[in-house]
């Protein structure tokens, strides 16, 4: 038995961003971004450590919104037309470059990272990710869960149970089409927790859930092991807490490794720093400037030059930080030895976008601490939450506090000043769901489509990402818009539902634009 054990948590979200309307739509590149710096990386890791035998284990989300942007076509086109451009700005960077050494070798990387980022996504997955990441699901070596269907902020949802439940039992039915079984955690959006949703949870098969650790150490009875063991709600439903110092040590401005001067600079990006007669095409038709990903500069400590990035100094540091973090993993449990009654678990959540995307070289850092883990396996050893469930099935009975993640730790981010303006629409149009969902539950033809319809754009307005956005002030119009949208289509839905008079031609037009869920069936809103 090793001296304690290590989950790591890696929460996979984009709001549903699609808009065949356009040509060209800003927003969309969130997700091939991600993409690129993200989930394809995460999958060349997973590879590697299968090639070598490492044994290791993951518990990752992949929410339905992110699911079923993966399966889009039409996004599947515009990810390798974006991709073909920037394999033609690379290039041209790699000429521009030639009397640079520095400059030109970053931009053969560049180029590598997005020809391969091609090949790997178009030949070895056939424009696949589920079934790419399904792969290691199937073999034992991550454990995939689910989220809410859009992410809703399950809290501020709750004046109508139905609402909750409906978010939870689309999910479950995604899930259980894309995987062949049913989920057995859940990722609560924003850690965002209430009594009485682990009764929902358990009604719909969920062996467990997160919580973040305030919502595990103001539990009623207090917790005897701290967040360093689930607790067991009266449900039946297992609660794991989020472990704060491990935590910290990623996700902290101010100490956490991804702010350390060597590693690659997100903000400085040529598509900001040159002129637009050379970077016009790649930028917005509207001249707007973007993002490219091309990013030639490392943070540097100090003043506002920066340095010229390094990648080989770059991956040194983050091989230098994997092993400080399992380091410290292994000084946690030898504090905690004889405290409690067995191994110690330390739980660490992150948003998965933070690696690669927003942390450079935080696919290098995840790789090299899943190697060290297995290295060193008498003294901690990755397990999954149910890994940890089978192997102690009893632990103390109790029930968290409501809570969330984020600044405050109670909801604040999203319910303030900016957003309080959308919960009176969302609970009027949640409760007008259930009014037409009972109303109709025999529907058929035309009348069943539109409820369904109507079903998925309250969904879509629920989605918690618009409030989050509208808090922290990026492109908070955008954010406002699309709830605005999703309620205004809703709401016409429901009085053509009422009336009797539904224009066919119109709601075909919806449909396309928001095909979210195309399983879905709105008696989920029958209590």
């Amino acid at each position: 038995m090793p001296d304690g054990y290590f989950t790591l948590v890696l929460h996979a979200h984009l709001p549903f961003v699609r808009h065949p309307e356009y040509d060209e739509f800003l927003e969309e590149e969130w997700l091939f971004e991600a993409i690129t710096e993200t989930y394809l990386p995460l999958l060349d890791i997973f590879e590697r450590l299968e090639k070598d035998g490492v044994r290791y284990r993951i518990t990752m989300t992949l929410s339905p919104t992110l699911l079923s942007m993966f399966m889009d076509e039409l996004l599947r086109e515009r990810y390798l037309r974006h991709l073909e451009k920037l394999i033609e700005l690379s290039e041209k960077e790699m000429e521009r470059t030639t009397d640079d050494p520095g400059m030109n070798e970053l931009a053969r990387m560049y180029n590598a990272r997005f020809v391969c980022s091609r090949e790997s996504y178009s030949g070895r997955y056939n424009c696949d990710l589920v079934s790419a990441f399904k792969r290691f699901f199937d073999s034992g070596r991550i454990e995939i869960i689910t989220t809410a269907a859009t992410h809703g902020f399950l809290p501020l949802l709750a004046l109508n149970k139905t609402a909750v439940k409906a978010q939870i039992l689309i999910a479950k039915k995604q899930y259980e089409l894309l995987f062949d079984k049913s989920p057995v955690g859940i990722w609560l959006p924003e850690c965002g927790y209430q009594r009485g949703f682990e009764t929902i949870l358990g009604d719909a098969g969920i062996r467990y859930f997160f919580v973040d650790a305030h919502g595990i150490l103001n539990a009623e009875p207090p917790p005897r092991r701290g967040v360093f063991a689930p607790l067991t709600t009266p449900a039946g439903v297992a609660v794991f807490g989020r472990d704060l110092d491990s935590s910290r040590r990623v996700w902290s401005s101010k100490a956490g490794y991804p702010g350390h001067p060597s590693y690659r600079d997100f903000y400085r990006d040529i598509g900001f720093d040159f002129d637009l007669s050379y970077i016009g095409p790649y930028v917005q038709e509207n001249g707007l400037r973007k993002m490219t990903g091309i990013k030639y500069h490392c943070i540097t400590n100090g003043g506002e030059a920066k340095d010229i990035y390094d990648p080989n100094s770059a991956i040194e540091t983050a091989n230098f930080h994997a092993i400080d973090f399992v380091n410290r993993l292994e000084e946690r449990t030898v504090e905690l030895d004889g405290l409690t009654d067995r191994p110690p678990l330390i739980v660490s959540p992150f948003d998965a976008e933070l690696f690669g995307h927003w942390w450079f070289e935080g696919p290098e850092f995840l790789e090299s601490v899943l190697r060290r883990i297995d290295d060193r396996r008498d003294k901690i050893r990755s397990v999954t939450p149910s890994d940890y469930l089978d192997l102690h099935k009893e632990s103390q009975i109790s029930v968290p506090s409501s809570s969330s993640w984020g600044r405050m730790g109670y909801s604040d981010i999203w319910l303030n000043e900016t957003n309080d303006w959308v919960y009176r629409h969302l609970h009027k149009a949640a409760d007008r769901m259930v009014k037409v969902a009972v109303s109709h539950r025999n529907a058929r033809g035309l009348l069943e489509r539109a409820l369904n319809q109507a079903a998925r754009e309250l969904l879509l307005a629920q989605a918690s990402d618009w409030a989050f956005i509208m808090k922290t002030g990026a492109v908070a119009p955008y954010a406002e818009k699309r709830t605005k949208d999703h309620l205004i289509r809703f709401n016409r839905l429901y009085e053509r539902i009422t009336s009797g008079v539904i224009d066919e031609e119109w709601l075909s037009g919806i449909e396309e634009l928001d095909n979210i869920f195309p399983e879905i069936d709105f008696k989920v809103y029958i209590r």
